[in-house]
């Protein structure tokens, strides 16, 4: 095995734990929040109907920021590939042969 795969598994296991983490701790999240909303659901009052009208509903909200994120992501990803592109020259001289240096 290579020093390289060595490292690529070792970051995808690291990456895996890392997700897995997150998930659990988002899982905890969400059953707090509903345990919350359900003891505070009765002393919220009911919002204006002419108010609730003019702003965007929480779904929205949340679509609204995921794609300005995967927007975003999606630019930071084209950088770092522009990044790595203007650097070729000099990465390429420092990579080890028979590695792709510059993909990303």
């Amino acid at each position: 095995m290579t020093t390289t795969t060595t490292s690529n598994d070792f970051m995808r296991t690291a990456q895996d734990a890392t997700l897995d983490a997150v998930q659990k701790s988002q899982e905890t999240v969400v059953e707090a929040v509903r345990v919350w909303a359900k003891a505070v659901e009765k002393s919220v009052p009911t919002m204006p109907v002419s108010a609730s009208k003019e702003l965007p509903t929480a779904s929205e909200l949340v679509k609204s920021s995921f794609d300005f994120a995967e927007r975003l992501l999606t630019a930071q990803h084209e950088f770092a590939r522009q990044v790595l592109k203007a650097a070729a020259p000099v990465i390429e001289k420092t990579t080890p042969k028979g590695t792709k240096a510059t993909s990303a």
